[in-house]
């Protein structure tokens, strides 16, 4: 552990009993902390009081009491979605408490180098490739962070011999302030979260903090094809390795930049490293590679300068590349019934996200969508489902805004499915329908464009009920 000292005595209050919070509060504890985690729910809503009050962490719950924050408390550590605005962040902030996300506390006990992928879409397949990757080449990767096992609970237990591959979000990186990945990549920007956010300006700074303490020795690995990314390059104080779809570039990891995914004869093209002396090489065709979309190639461009960054040599990079076959919710392939694939594609949680789904596919695609309203108007989808989808099923808050859109498109086949008060149901009748206007050769694509907790506990859970009603289909 890099520094065991670093939390010893301090009075530290955990906000949020979520999985990252709990295990936050336990490595504190167990580094000496004086740990107090309090969660606004009742007792009966945390069942993880029981293992924390079990070791002798003192926990609150039911509110947020009025001298929770007091000017003893050293160090507030809040979930990351936890606004800023709520009573306890405020009053910490004005008594000038240092508040920060379980990612920073992470970043100080962590023996292991740590590899910090961030962006608007792509975040966990890229991270999970990245870790297929390092392990072909023996680098010992620990995957953690957003994408599943809590960063605070793996890094306690890394090694100097590790690689801690770490999927970020803007929640998790704005409450940093000495956090510095060795490897810092930014796959993308689309305009999500602004809800949390209040605007991009505080997204992207929120993004841009995986870059802010890096020095000369590290790297930042940088999407070239997206505005946002490269407008960043003059702040970079590491080493920058680009990656891009749409150029030839002097240094970094490219695709010829004539691929067009549409375009089967343009798909026989190489994914290739050059070096910093202008060696060009190879490392597999974009044919090859092991899921579909334009954006996954994106994705394995950005996996492979990762990789790269971290030290595997190109000969260990093809294998996983290939045998790849994709993350649970992400273009994931369902069933073929009565010759209509099913695709499951719950994680596209944006209007950017639903845009790249879409073109993913050459074949007619029924369109399963709407969710949590934000705000947007889905407009920027007009293009894209413009004589690719025949029919859409829209369901949750944005549904209307969503038919507006597809009436916009011209598409005549436009179904709204009712809430109701089971949300279950509501999607079982959207896979039904679907299924109804779909043909032999037809995609039936779940691609909602929105987050769903107008409806839904997570996007997990409304692609696992897309998939039991798709297995149930008659």
């Amino acid at each position: 552990m890099k520094h065991p000292d670093t939390y010893k005595g301090l009075e530290v209050v955990v906000l949020g009993l979520a999985k990252s919070g709990v295990q936050v509060a336990k490595v504190l504890h167990r580094l000496g902390a004086v740990v107090t985690a309090n969660d606004q729910k009742e007792r009966e809503q945390c069942p993880e009081a029981s293992e924390l009050e079990a070791l002798g962490i003192s926990v609150l719950y039911g509110g947020h009491p009025d001298d929770l924050i007091h000017p003893g408390v050293k160090l507030l550590v809040k979930n990351p979605g936890i606004p800023y605005t709520v009573p306890p962040v405020q009053k910490a902030l004005e008594l000038g408490i240092r508040v920060v996300t379980e990612v920073e506390v992470a970043y100080h006990i962590c023996e292991a180098p740590i590899i910090g992928i961030t962006g608007s879409n792509g975040k966990t397949t890229t991270t999970t490739w990245v870790g297929k990757l390092l392990d072909a080449a023996g680098l010992k990767p620990i995957v953690a962070g957003n994408i599943g096992t809590p960063l605070s609970e793996a890094a306690a237990d890394a090694e100097k011999g590790n690689w801690m591959v770490v999927e970020l979000s803007s929640f998790q990186l704005k409450g940093t302030q000495d956090f510095r990945p060795t490897v810092a990549c930014l796959l993308n920007i689309a305009e999500t979260h602004l809800d949390y956010h209040g605007g991009m300006d505080d997204y992207i700074a929120s993004k841009a903090k995986l870059f802010e303490n890096q020095g000369p020795e590290d790297i930042a690995v940088l999407n070239w094809d997206d505005p946002v990314c490269r407008g960043l390059v003059p702040y970079m104080k590491g080493k920058v390795l680009p990656f891009s779809l749409t150029e030839h570039l002097q240094e970094g990891v490219y695709a010829d930049p004539s691929y067009v995914p549409d375009v089967e004869d343009d798909i026989r093209r190489d994914i290739v490293y050059r070096d910093g002396s202008g060696v060009i090489h190879p490392i597999l065709s974009v044919a090859e590679l092991g899921i579909p979309g334009r954006f996954n190639v994106d994705n394995a461009l950005a996996a492979c300068a990762i990789a790269l960054a971290a030290g595997a040599p190109l000969s260990a990079l093809g294998e996983p590349l290939s045998h790849f076959r994709g993350v649970e919710h992400r273009l994931e392939f369902v069933a073929k019934h009565d010759g209509v694939s099913y695709y499951n594609n719950s994680k596209a949680t944006n209007a950017k996200a639903t845009q790249m789904s879409l073109s993913s596919f050459k074949q007619p695609i029924v369109l399963i969508a709407g969710g949590l309203d934000r705000g947007a108007d889905y407009l920027e989808l007009v293009p894209v489902l413009q004589g690719r989808v025949k029919a859409v099923v829209l369901l949750g808050q944005t549904k209307e805004k969503l038919a507006e859109a597809s009436k916009k498109a011209g598409i005549e086949h436009i179904e709204l499915v009712d809430n109701g008060e089971d949300a279950a149901t509501a999607l079982i009748e959207a896979v039904n329908k679907s299924a109804s206007l779909a043909g032999p050769g037809d995609i039936v694509l779940l691609s909602p464009a929105c987050a769903s907790w107008d409806m839904f506990k997570s996007y997990e859970e409304r692609g696992r009920i897309f998939k039991e009603a798709v297995h149930k289909l008659k």
